[in-house]
């Protein structure tokens, strides 16, 4: 199986109805069954009743969610650089740096979590700005770590331990001079003057650094293990000693802590980009869900970016896609509607039958593959069949329709009619939604050349309801408008047992145009349409050719 950022979506249209879910369901497991990418249903919005009744009764997992289909840091392959401990040296995390050729390292705890960054510009400073030196004690380094930066060795004393307190003091002078300059706790580098090592010792040094690789008298060490001094030896010359062992420190000295730019591994591109443009930074920490670091980014990061990989259903207007549908790769359109507006980069497979039902066509896919359909999926197809027929009462619905969910239903083991009662029952239950609930949750917008006009439908089994319906949605009518920069809204209150549509509206002009389409008397509080079931077929191409003979 592939990444999350691998797989290929099959998504719907926003604000999705039953045969948009289903679709999606149904042909990423066709296409999983004969292609070797990975396919997976996604929705672009909230589920309906109607379609959570179907899921579950069908026992069908709700697709996740997306409501974004721009490419995210996951698309693209960041460098999984390892994090490092705030307490190696400086000139350990130099050497990283030149073996993994980058300028940043992060620095992470045990747990995986961000505690900073060290980058090459705070190494110079720590090389060349620092002059203090009680440095070393500051940063109560380790005298393991002291040793390992001279490769050299712990001979005497505790190397777990850390320098806490005095300077660094480099014995140059006689023996007499040191005892006046060395103070208590002090790191002091020394060569093979005996002599010099054990008045060292006898002021008070905390540990005594001494170079050129010689062997360290017996003497000296009892006489350092009496007075608890470290040892340490190293194979480089004083000079060297005194160059190098700054380098020691611990990076958590120079290390980045405070306004941290990091990314989530989910942040989209775009917005990354635009955050990247405003500092001077070149490497930038990624976290996951959980907040632990997981790798970095950079510019250069950003151009091998993979966009998203998907395949429309039960739609091929821009407006009614995921957003961020353009920064996506589509590679098929599966659909039934009319052609809008949407275009692609490259050629793409695009099914377009005049059917009812995009399940429909997703069936004969099944047959045209020889892939045996399995019980839920058939459950699946034929609930999207009947529902956006309305259970063959559409004028959308076409021979083929009914005889594909003649033979779904006996895959799916379920009487048509009185499913088909249930599930219809089940779409009708407002009663515990808001009207932005009710509205949207089967709302598209159509464009046409010089206006832009909005369409929701909503099925119900009596034309009681939808009357209440109807007064709960008009005041939210007008807010719509304004929110999605329409020129008109509409609203198609079908009654599924009569076989009609009341239609109320908002917006200038909405009134008249919609009297004037369908040949009835102008009424502000709605026109009724008997025999108007379908907004595909019968609503938006006679609104379409009323508006064109207007202008």
């Amino acid at each position: 199986m592939g990444t999350e950022s691998k797989k290929v979506w099959v998504v719907g249209h926003k604000n999705p109805d039953t045969d948009s879910i289903c679709a999606a369901i149904s042909y990423a497991y066709l296409k999983n069954q004969t292609e070797e990418k990975e396919f997976v249903a996604k929705r672009a919005g909230s589920l309906n009743e109607e379609t959570r009744y179907v899921l579950d009764y069908f026992g069908a997992k709700e697709p996740a969610l997306v409501t974004f289909a721009g490419a995210q840091l996951k698309d693209i392959s960041i460098r999984k650089t390892a994090g490092v401990s705030s307490q190696i040296s400086l000139k350990r995390a130099w050497e990283l740096m030149k073996k993994l050729d980058v300028v940043t390292l992060p620095v992470t705890n045990r747990f995986g979590k961000m505690e900073g960054i060290i980058v090459t510009k705070d190494i110079a400073t720590s090389y060349m700005d620092v002059r203090d030196n009680r440095a070393l004690s500051q940063a109560r380094t380790p005298y393991k770590t002291i040793a390992e930066t001279l490769e050299g060795e712990v001979c005497v004393g505790n190397e777990h331990a850390h320098l806490v307190r005095g300077k660094v003091v480099v014995a140059t002078s006689n023996p007499e001079y040191m005892a006046g300059v060395i103070e208590e706790d002090d790191i002091v580098i020394l060569g093979d003057r005996e002599e010099a090592q054990m008045q060292a010792i006898r002021s008070g040094a905390s540990c005594i650094v001494i170079g050129g690789g010689i062997e360290v008298d017996e003497e000296v060490k009892k006489l350092a293990e009496r007075h608890d001094c470290v040892i340490i030896t190293t194979p480089f010359d004083t000079f060297s000693v005194a160059r190098l062992i700054n380098q020691s420190m611990p990076i958590k000295q120079y290390m980045t802590r405070q306004r941290l730019i990091t990314f989530q591994i989910d942040d989209y591109v775009d917005d990354v980009k635009e955050e990247m443009a405003k500092v001077r930074h070149r490497d930038f920490p990624v976290l996951n869900e959980s907040g632990n670091y997981v790798g970095m980014v950079s510019r250069r990061n950003l151009m091998s970016m993979q966009k998203k990989q998907v395949i429309m259903v039960d739609h091929n207007e821009k407006s009614q896609a995921v957003d961020g549908i353009g920064e996506a790769e589509i590679l098929e359109i599966i659909d039934h509607h009319r052609l809008g507006t949407l275009e692609t980069v490259s050629p793409v497979y695009f099914r377009n039958q005049p059917l009812g039902c995009t399940s429909t066509i997703i069936y004969q896919m099944y047959q045209e593959k020889q892939v045996e359909i399995p019980q839920q999926i058939a459950g699946l197809l034929v609930s999207a069949i009947i529902s956006d027929t309305l259970m063959f009462r559409s004028p959308t619905c076409t021979p083929f329709d009914k005889a594909a969910a003649e033979a779904l239903a006996q895959i799916a083991g379920i009487e048509i009619e009185e499913y088909a009662k249930n599930m219809f029952c089940a779409g009708s239950d407002f009663k515990n939604k808001t009207a932005e609930e009710i509205f949207y949750q089967d709302f598209k917008i159509f464009h046409t050349n010089d206006c832009d006009f909005g369409v929701a439908q909503i099925s119900a089994m009596s034309r009681e309801e939808l009357d209440k319906l109807g007064e709960q949605l008009r005041p939210f009518l007008v807010p719509v408008l304004a929110e999605k920069k329409l020129s008109m809204v509409y609203v198609m209150l079908t009654d599924i047992l009569e076989e009609s549509s009341r239609v109320i509206f908002a917006g200038e002009d909405s009134g008249r145009l919609l009297a004037h389409a369908f040949k009835k008397p102008e009424n502000g509080e709605g026109i009724l349409l008997p025999g108007i079931v379908s907004r595909k077929k019968q609503l938006i191409p006679r609104l379409m050719n009323t508006l064109a003979e207007s202008l």
